[in-house]
């Protein structure tokens, strides 16, 4: 099931963004995104010169990671919040630069684990209509304040990095 609030997503371009957090190797058939939340969540507010509270999930495909798909193929992928600066990065913890650019920004409302049909949606079904390609930069969803995990009222959006065809 799509579970976008519109099919059509907007298409921002913003500058680039300096997150703070914990990162994990992962591929999709060894899901660790659980482990990493646990690692973060804990020491979440060590982080100073946060710029909201929201929190960043991202992931770092290599090159080409979608246009030979495994599920075994490995990826970054970083649990974050956006800081002003760098000054103090706590222990256990880095600096991640989200690179500024066009983004298609898709708006998600539910379960964070019955995803995987609007991802399909949106790789398999936007794109080859859309006037955009995917860019090779890093992927990622803000999780704000209506962000439930589990619930089927949780909303987060999802920026998918794009370039004009």
């Amino acid at each position: 099931m799509i579970n976008l609030k519109n099919k059509k997503p907007r298409t921002p371009i913003v500058a680039a963004r300096k997150l703070i957090g914990k990162n994990i190797i992962m591929s999709f058939s060894e899901n660790k995104t659980a482990n990493l939340w646990k690692s973060f969540m804990p020491h979440r507010d060590e982080i100073k010169d946060k710029i909201s509270p929201d929190f960043y999930s991202a992931q770092v495909y290599p090159p080409g990671f979608f246009e030979d798909f495994n599920p075994k193929k490995e990826f970054g992928k970083i649990a974050a919040v956006a800081v002003s600066e760098y000054k103090s990065v706590p222990e256990g913890m880095k600096t991640f630069e989200l690179p500024g650019g066009l983004y298609a920004v898709f708006e998600y409302k539910g379960k964070a684990s019955e995803a995987s049909d609007t991802f399909e949606y949106i790789y398999y079904e936007w794109f080859p209509k859309s006037k955009y390609d995917l860019d090779n930069r890093p992927h990622f969803e803000i999780l704000g304040n209506k962000y439930k995990n589990e619930d089927p009222e949780s909303e987060e959006e999802i920026w998918i990095p794009i370039r004009r065809k």
